[in-house]
């Protein structure tokens, strides 16, 4: 039990129970407990395997390799079609919770093991995510916008082709883009 971490299942407004099981399910594993973007996460000798978190809806335990489980209970959610590693296992009850006492330890021992023997989850490369039409005429447009877009991590790179390529109308794409190029002449991402 890390003491820094307390604060989180202390002052928790919402799910402070359910955070409170979760924890104790994950200290019994053996997994150290450190506080990670201000949530409570399990590591394995430095390598992030589980994560608590909550919501309006729901609090979650969150696999960061989760792809990777074989996840025979059918209870690892993918968030959103673009989350490529990280699954989900949600609760709205302490009753759910209880309820897989017994098989959240088998995932979190599957985690370990996938974390232990390297494997890594295949992620789609930028060149799978869709190039706004409007983004490429600016990138073929100003060598140096795409010299910029290129010198970025390719996570960076997939995080403004997600956002440009999401809004449904061209006008909308060619104002986000104009919004944003400023953040990728300065060599920033999306959230930066």
């Amino acid at each position: 039990m890390n003491p820094k971490v307390n604060f989180f299942f202390d002052e928790a407004t919402q799910w402070q129970k359910e955070f409170k099981r979760l924890r104790t399910i994950l200290l019994d594993t053996g997994l150290e407990e450190e506080l990670k973007w201000g949530c409570p996460c399990y590591t394995y000798h430095g390598k992030n395997i589980v994560l608590i978190h909550g919501f309006k809806e729901y609090c979650a335990l969150l696999f960061f390799k989760g792809a990777l489980l074989n996840d025979t209970h059918h209870i690892l959610i993918q968030q959103s079609e673009n989350v490529q590693a990280a699954r989900q296992i949600r609760f709205t009850a302490l009753t759910e919770i209880i309820n897989l006492e017994k098989v959240i330890p088998i995932y979190v021992y599957e985690a370990v093991e996938a974390e232990k023997s390297g494997i890594k989850v295949p992620m789609k490369k930028t060149k799978d995510f869709e190039m706004p039409e409007e983004f490429q005429n600016k990138l073929d447009q100003n060598p140096e916008l795409k010299e910029a877009f290129e010198a970025l991590t390719s996570g960076r790179q997939r995080a403004y082709l997600l956002h440009f390529s999401s809004a449904k109308q061209s006008k909308t794409r060619e104002e986000r883009i104009q919004k944003y190029i400023p953040q990728i002449l300065t060599g920033k991402g999306l959230k930066d």
